[in-house]
């Protein structure tokens, strides 16, 4: 083997070294994204739950508030009604004198 070869082989040596050691760090880069994107897989889970939960406390408001406004606009007729009614009481009292 000449001398020349062995240099080739030299550099050929620390190049597939220098590949290993790439390799290895990208290794562990996609490692540490993978546990990465796991826990903001989680914390995405999480959220999609607590967002499931205030858009039903939401709705649950909506409701309430719906039929209390229901409940205002009827007790609001009823007396619009009570007054008409003395009102027309107070007419026919007046026919009546």
């Amino acid at each position: 083997m000449t001398e020349e070869q062995s240099k080739l082989i030299s550099v050929f040596e620390s190049r597939v070294r220098h590949l290993m050691f790439l390799c290895d760090d990208l290794k562990q880069k996609n490692s540490d994204l993978q546990l990465q994107m796991e826990t903001l897989r989680q914390s995405y889970e999480i959220l999609e739950e607590e967002n499931k939960a205030v858009k039903n406390k939401y709705d649950n408001l909506k409701m309430a508030r719906i039929i209390s406004v229901k409940q205002d606009d009827f007790k609001g007729a009823k007396n619009r009604l009570s007054k008409l009614v003395r009102e027309v009481d107070k007419c026919i009292a007046l026919l009546n004198e």
